[in-house]
């Protein structure tokens, strides 16, 4: 036979022996669950959970669906919420979960088409409606206990909650009856609505205006009271010190009545130790005094006094003119001057 003629049947042949290799054979990876049906038709015995190469009848009597069973992420969108204590809050959310029983998975989504693909896309719609109804969860706990200051937020229970909720359903639905298992819930941002911004920023502004006038009343009763203990103190001191001056001002007058009685006796000896007092007390400091050439005793110091002398005279006694006239008219001797040489 010609080797030009056989090269296209066995290409034929090995095109013919893939086609029906393929339409008899699947495989199963091990991250991966298949569920066999036959006319349509999937029983108990359907899922194949096990890896490796198995053998089928060829299509259209028996067709293969596999879906990966690796965890999946469904991330909801911002929806919002009532808090017990009638606050709005936008919350986000997500779900990981993953296929848990791939013979009802197929049962429920199978409709959707006829790839895995349009399975998980119609799952996935199904999910993030019962996520939704479980959020209503949020409802019962108040905006204060998902907010703490000290660390203690009740996040993690809400989280649980709205798990568990999956799980028990609503009105009778579960999420295990879609085949499907839910891993974890989390809630990865909570804002607040601009109703409920507002609302918080107004209850924030009272509290810290309750705070301030409560430490303003506060301060208030203990200056008065420091005010009034200082009166109270101030007059206490005030009348001790008024009668302790009192005592010794008797006290003075009781032992200065017997040297004012003394200084009677001789009253210009008391006069002469006043004027003393007096200049002592004057004169406890430096200081500077201007006294008259015209004084007794001073002559001496008149530079005109001693400029004027003749060779040999003596200089007058120091007292004025004025002082020797007076003098020389109260002497009884008339006729004899008071100049002194």
């Amino acid at each position: 036979m010609n080797v030009k003629k056989m090269i296209p049947l066995v290409l034929t042949a090995v095109f013919l022996l893939a086609m029906l290799s393929f339409t008899v054979s699947y495989s199963v990876r091990f991250t991966e669950a298949a569920v066999v049906t036959t006319f349509g038709k999937a029983s108990e015995k359907s899922t194949i959970k096990e890896p490796g190469l198995r053998f089928k009848l060829p299509y259209p009597i028996q067709s293969v669906t596999t879906y990966d069973t690796r965890m999946r992420l469904l991330q909801t969108r911002a929806e919002a919420q009532q808090t017990r204590d009638d606050r709005q809050i936008i919350v986000e959310a997500f779900l990981t979960w993953r296929v848990s029983d791939p013979l009802k998975f197929f049962q429920r989504f199978s409709n959707a088409g006829s790839r895995s693909e349009d399975h998980f896309d119609s799952a996935e719609n199904t999910l993030k409606s019962l996520l939704s109804g479980a959020m209503s969860e949020t409802g019962k706990y108040a905006l204060s206990e998902l907010f703490t200051p000290d660390g203690n937020s009740k996040l993690p229970e809400l989280e649980g909650r709205i798990l568990a909720a999956l799980h028990q359903g609503d009105q009778g639905i579960s999420i295990d009856d879609f085949g499907i298992e839910a891993v974890s819930i989390g809630i990865h941002r909570i804002r607040l609505a601009d109703a409920t911004t507002q609302a918080v920023n107004d209850r924030i502004a009272a509290n810290r205006d309750r705070k301030a006038r409560e430490i303003e009343s506060r301060g208030e009763a203990e200056a008065e009271a420091i005010r009034a203990k200082s009166r109270e103190s101030r007059e206490r001191i005030l009348a001790f010190a008024q009668r302790r001056a009192k005592e010794i001002e008797a006290e003075g007058n009781i032992a200065a009545a017997q040297f004012q009685a003394e200084m009677g006796q001789y009253p210009d000896l008391a006069v002469f130790l006043k004027n003393l007092d007096l200049i002592r007390a004057a004169f406890s400091d430096r200081a500077t005094v201007i006294l008259s050439t015209d004084s007794p005793g001073l002559r001496l110091l008149d530079p005109e006094a001693i400029g004027l002398l003749s060779p040999g005279q003596i200089p007058s006694s120091g007292f004025p003119e004025s002082w020797r006239r007076a003098r020389a008219e109260d002497s009884p001797d008339t006729g004899t001057g008071g100049d002194s040489q």
